[in-house]
């Protein structure tokens, strides 16, 4: 256990910010798997309304991943990485569908 005041204080300070940490990354893996699963069922279904739940999910998780990355939850190379993985899906799914 802590001794001290300022050890005490940043232990609390921690805590804190494991909490914030947690939601911010449950919140981006749970945006990205939504991008992904519209992705799917856009490409085994095309249509304007598939097509569009796919740019909200998209612009959703780049959010997300924006805010996170500006908190300071994610590093901004693991953000640029994230968001190339979801452009790179959705690119996938749209292109041969409108070929």
């Amino acid at each position: 256990m802590a001794n001290n005041k300022s050890s005490i204080k940043r232990i609390e300070i921690a805590e804190r910010n494991r909490l914030r940490n947690r939601s911010y990354k449950s919140a981006v893996r749970t945006l990205m798997k939504r991008c992904f699963t519209a992705c799917l069922a856009y490409s085994q279904k095309p249509g304007d309304e598939a097509k569009s739940a796919v740019q909200l999910s998209m612009n959703a998780a780049f959010s997300k991943i924006d805010k996170a990355v500006k908190v300071g939850v994610m590093h901004s190379n693991t953000g640029a990485h994230q968001k190339a993985r979801l452009s790179v899906a959705v690119k996938k799914a749209i292109e041969p569908a409108a070929a």
